[in-house]
């Protein structure tokens, strides 16, 4: 029998942006209606976030343990028990996923239906054997793993993230397509394991990131000993009898590599399939959800949040777009996307984090820009835990407004922190330079960077004379 109902809003996809919908319209008390076909809490909970920090972790561990000299502290070579690690990958998993769960959200007033959502027309969706017709949409479908065309590839088993957690033995040797920030966080970690590993790049390693600090990073992860081959054309995959075989272009020869397995982390594509986003009047393509600055669609009354509206694919990125959505639906307010306020980290060790506008884009506007920079080699604190590679890189106007922000080395994803607040507020380098910051933290390399603003004021030659006059007053 089909039930009709009828909710002010209809959220399809219960991952971040979904749940941030759901929980802020019922906090309201506004009726909602929930739709997910898969688990409780999308990507980010079952095959994303959490999972890859975990094993990033007990990776992080392991590699204490072999530099654990450098701390006056025996080293020794860990012997990793994977079982265990694999294990404590779904303790975490199971200790978050209370907050994501289908309980909890009923527990709001939400009502959830777990099954595959379908537009039937501009603003009706069907959803197992109920109809929903709600006065505003908002799609969060998420993203899947992209798999990229190669020849063979089809005949080949091959891991994604959403598979890479449930192996029940750890690799012997691992192939790694895709030198993004999946590719890399997970190929250092699984080297940090004791796994031969090799990245293979169609580009430069990182080339989405500022050139500066990716450098940094990969370099790093060289020395750890991950094989990364940047500029390579893959011609095609093979079976081999002991994993995958993937065979590269070469100048005069092709060359063959084999692995035991085979990661594929070439991007993300946009859940956009088997929605009926056509009987909506929804446009969308490869890259997803064609939205307007404030996240509507070409169906006014439909909204997409999160990966599926393209942009930024960042956990973070859906809950602001969930924010944005319901300021509008809920309150009719304005409300527009400024995706330069949204931070992103690669969480390799050394992680890389930005802020804002790069310093190629902020060049390219014609802008007058400063480039204002401190090394951890220069922060005590950094000195004390032997964490002394990478450095602060703040780009700022003329006048001191603060445009963009990147960190490489320890802990950047925290300490770009107070650069997002200053990005999103417009505020100045001086206003970090002013702040009291405590001894001894890292925090202290951003607030030296930002006094770098005055540096050319303190060198002028009127600074100086003022100062010369005053001198002479005792």
């Amino acid at each position: 029998m089909t039930e009709t109902l009828t909710p002010d809003i209809c959220v399809i996809g219960a991952g971040a942006g979904g749940l941030s919908v759901a929980a802020g319209a019922a906090r309201l008390g506004v009726p909602v209606v929930l739709i997910e076909k898969g688990e409780m809490g999308g990507d980010c909970l079952n095959a994303g976030c959490v999972p890859s920090k975990t094993l990033i972790a007990s990776a992080a561990v392991a590699q204490a343990m072999r530099e654990a000299g450098r701390f006056g502290v025996h080293a020794v070579e860990p012997r990793v028990e994977w079982n265990r690690v694999r294990e404590r990958i779904r303790a975490v998993i199971a200790g978050i996923a209370p907050n994501d769960s289908q309980a909890r959200y009923e527990a709001m007033g939400v009502r959830v239906i777990r099954a595959p959502a379908r537009f039937v027309d501009f603003r009706t969706v069907e959803a197992g054997s109920a109809t929903i017709r709600a006065r505003r949409f908002v799609l969060a479908t998420g993203s899947s793993p992209a798999i990229p065309s190669i020849p063979g590839l089809e005949f080949v088993r091959y891991l994604t993230n959403e598979t890479i957690f449930d192996l029940e033995v750890l690799p012997h040797r691992l192939i790694v397509i895709g030198g993004g920030p999946v590719g890399l966080e997970l190929a250092q970690a699984f080297r940090r394991l004791g796994v031969d590993v090799i990245v293979l790049e169609a580009r430069a390693a990182l080339s989405r990131e500022d050139p500066e600090l990716a450098a940094i990073a990969v370099d790093r992860l060289r020395r750890e000993g991950v094989d990364i081959r940047e500029n390579v054309e893959i011609l095609r995959a093979e079976p081999h009898p002991q994993g995958a075989r993937i065979i590269l272009a070469g100048h005069s020869v092709e060359e063959t590599i084999d692995g035991t397995h085979l990661l594929i982390a070439a991007g993300r594509a946009p859940n956009v399939e088997n929605l009926g986003l056509e009987a909506a009047g929804v446009r969308f393509d490869r890259a997803g959800v064609k939205t307007r600055r404030g996240l509507r669609t070409s169906n006014r009354r439909v909204y997409a949040v999160g990966d599926v509206a393209g942009g930024a694919q960042f956990t973070h990125a859906a809950n602001h777009h969930a924010a944005l959505a319901l300021k509008q639906i809920l309150f009719r307010a304005p409300a527009r996307l400024r995706p330069e306020i949204v931070p992103r980290v690669t969480f390799t060790d050394p992680e890389i984090a930005w802020v804002g506008v790069s310093e190629e884009e902020a060049r390219a506007s014609n802008r007058r820009v400063r480039i204002l920079r401190w090394s951890f080699a220069d922060n005590d604190r950094a000195e004390a835990e032997r964490a002394t590679t990478g450095h602060v890189k703040a780009i700022v106007a003329r006048d001191g407004r603060i445009l963009g922000c990147g960190i490489v080395g320890r802990s950047a994803g925290e300490l770009i922190a107070p650069w997002a607040l200053a990005v999103a507020k417009g505020l100045l380098a001086q206003d970090i330079a002013n702040a009291v910051l405590p001894y001894p933290t890292l925090s202290e390399a951003s607030r030296r960077a930002a006094l770098g603003v005055y540096a050319e004021k303190l060198d002028s030659p009127r600074v100086r004379g003022l100062l010369r006059f005053l001198r002479r007053f005792g």
